[in-house]
C-alpha cells in the first residue's frame, strides 16, 4: 500500500491488487522492442511486469475505489498462465487504513477486463461467491456493460461472468452514457479505444487535477499517443482518444494516475512524454 497522495481534499492510496507478467509484444503492439525495452524492463523471455494497484480515493463524500485488481478467484492454472507474482491483498490494505469492505461507497471500473474487474466479486469465508463491496454503487459505461453481457469473440476471454455476479442496474450498478459524475470532484468520461466502452476518470479538488486513463495510459512510457497495446480492440480510436485526453490534461498541468506501473504511481508529463515529479511506490 502506498503512502497517501494528496489532491486538494482528496487522499489517494494505491492498494495491492496483484502483480503479474505479460508478453511484451502484446503490451507494446507494433512498437519495436528495440525502442520500448529502453524504457521498460523485461524478463529474458520478453515478459513485462505489471502491477494491479486499485486506487482508494478518500473524499468528503465517501470512499471511492478505482479498479479492483485480480481478486481472489484465480485457479492455480490461471495463476500459472498469467504468471502471477503477487497475490490480491486489497482487503488487508483497507484494514490498515481502518476501513472494511462495507466502507467503500463507490467503485469505478475503466472497463471490464479481468485484471481490472476481478475484485468486484470474491470468494468468501465459506467459499461462496459474493460482492466484495456490498454497500457500493459500481460505475461502468453502458456500452461496456452491454459488451460484458454479450462479448464478441475477442473480448470473451477477458470478460468473465463471475466477476460481475450480483450486479444489477438500479440496485448497485450505475451505467453512464458518455460522461457522468460519481461524487463531487470525480467524474468519468468515455474514451473507447481499448474497449468500446472504456472510460477515463477525472479528479479535481482544491485546484488540483488528476486523470486516470486506464489502459490507454497504463504506465508513463505510453505518453506517446502512438504507443498502444496490441490488446486495444479499436486502435485508431485509442490514438485519437489519447491525443485528446493528453492534450486536455497537459493543458491543465494535471497529474496522471497509473494502475499498472510497479514503480511510478502518479506523475506529471511534459509535452514530449518525459516524467516530471514522480510519486513512487514505497
Amino acid at each position: 500500500m502506498s503512502q497517501g497522495f494528496r489532491l486538494g481534499a482528496f487522499t489517494i492510496h494505491w492498494l495491492q491488487g496483484g502483480e503479474f507478467e505479460i508478453d511484451g509484444g502484446s503490451m507494446f503492439g507494433v512498437v519495436p522492442r528495440v525502442l520500448w525495452e529502453k524504457k521498460c524492463a523485461s524478463t529474458p523471455d520478453n515478459h513485462v511486469r505489471l502491477a494491479d494497484s486499485p486506487m482508494l480515493v478518500q473524499t468528503p463524500q465517501g470512499n471511492v475505489l478505482i479498479e479492483t485488481g485480480l481478486g481472489n478467484k484465480l485457479t492455480d492454472k490461471q495463476r500459472k498462465i498469467f504468471r502471477v507474482r503477487r497475490q490480491w491483498d486489497l482487503l488487508a490494505g483497507l484494514a490498515r487504513l481502518g476501513l472494511s469492505r462495507e466502507s467503500i461507497s463507490h467503485v469505478i471500473l475503466t472497463h471490464g477486463d479481468f485484471d481490472h474487474a476481478g475484485g468486484v466479486t470474491m470468494l468468501g469465508e465459506t467459499g461462496g461467491l459474493e460482492l466484495t463491496f456490498p454497500a457500493a454503487m459500481h460505475y461502468l459505461q453502458r456500452q461496456e456493460w452491454e459488451d460484458v453481457l454479450s462479448p464478441n469473440k475477442r473480448s470473451a476471454s477477458a470478460y468473465w461472468p463471475e466477476n460481475f455476479a450480483g450486479l444489477a442496474e438500479g440496485k448497485n450498478l450505475h451505467l453512464i452514457d458518455g460522461q457522468g459524475e460519481v461524487v463531487e470532484g470525480i467524474r468519468v468520461e468515455r474514451t473507447g479505444g481499448h474497449t468500446r466502452g472504456h472510460q477515463a476518470v477525472w479528479l479535481e479538488s482544491g485546484g488540483g487535477i488528476a486523470l486516470h486513463l486506464g489502459d490507454l495510459l497504463p504506465m508513463p512510457v505510453y505518453g506517446n499517443p502512438l504507443w498502444i497495446m496490441a490488446y486495444d480492440n479499436f486502435p485508431l480510436d485509442s490514438i485519437a482518444a489519447k491525443e485528446r485526453f493528453l492534450g486536455q490534461a497537459l493543458g491543465r498541468d494535471a497529474w496522471f494516475l497509473f494502475y499498472h506501473d510497479p514503480e511510478i504511481l502518479a506523475c506529471k508529463l511534459d509535452g514530449d512524454g518525459a516524467v516530471r515529479d514522480p510519486f513512487r511506490a514505497e
